[in-house]
């Protein structure tokens, strides 16, 4: 009897001996598996403190680099109209003034109608400043154009000079001195314009500008006026 439970006791410490060798190990794995994960944890974070660092940095030298370059374009934008402005202005003044001329030199039809015909066209292209540096052939279109108009308006000069009573005339002289005040401001508002884009497209060219304007969607350079013969020699109409 003694020897039985003297048995049964042993077998007892053995089971319970193994059952805490089991917990120990299932404490060790599970120790394991929480300092993995707590391992895994730190990494992430680490790694998203470093991002978060790189933004902040990214964007310390971002904004001030946007802000500049969003002011550039504006300049542009602003040149930009004042040269439509007064490429308007003459557009507008063209008409009364043919009708002058015609009134002294109706039988200059040919050159007349070339004017009148240079100046539909002209007017007929119209590009938005937005759309400039995404479409360069509308604005070589418009650049064409104008320069068009100014080579008719330069040929009816020569026909006015042939007639003494029309440059005689108030309405005429009028009409003259306003047209000659806006091809100068034309040329000026073409100079101002070109200025202004040669300083976008140079700081858009230049790193980390060059990123950032590309982020925004401003990565085109601007197209500056490819002056030809008939753009360089703007109609004299003083007399």
């Amino acid at each position: 009897m003694n020897e039985l439970e003297n048995q049964n006791g042993a077998e007892q410490i053995g089971y319970d001996g193994e059952k805490s060798a089991k917990g120990a190990e299932q404490s060790q794995t599970y120790n394991g598996s929480a300092n993995v994960e707590k391992k895994s944890s730190k990494g992430w974070l680490k790694w998203l403190i470093i991002a978060g660092i790189i933004l902040a940095v990214f964007a310390i030298f971002a904004v001030p680099v946007y802000n500049k370059l969003t002011l550039k374009d504006e300049d542009v934008n602003a040149a930009w109209a004042q040269v439509q402005n007064q490429y308007q202005r003459r557009a507008d003044l063209i008409p009364n003034f043919v009708e002058t001329v015609k009134g002294y030199a109706s039988h200059e039809r040919g050159t007349l109608e070339g004017v009148i015909e240079a100046r539909a066209k002209a007017t007929s292209v119209k590009i938005d400043a937005n759309d400039i540096a995404n479409n360069p052939e509308a604005f070589t279109q418009f650049n064409n154009a104008q320069g068009e108009l100014s080579s008719a308006l330069s040929r009816l000069m020569l026909v006015v000079e042939r007639y003494p009573e029309l440059k005689a005339n108030s309405n005429f002289t009028d009409l003259q001195n306003q047209l000659e005040g806006t091809e100068n401001r034309i040329a000026v508002a073409r100079k101002d314009y070109i200025a202004v884009v040669q300083e976008y497209n140079k700081m858009i060219r230049v790193f980390p500008t060059n990123i950032i304007a590309k982020l925004v969607g401003k990565g085109g350079a601007k197209p500056v006026f490819n002056a030809g013969e008939a753009n360089q020699n703007a109609p004299k109409v003083s007399f």
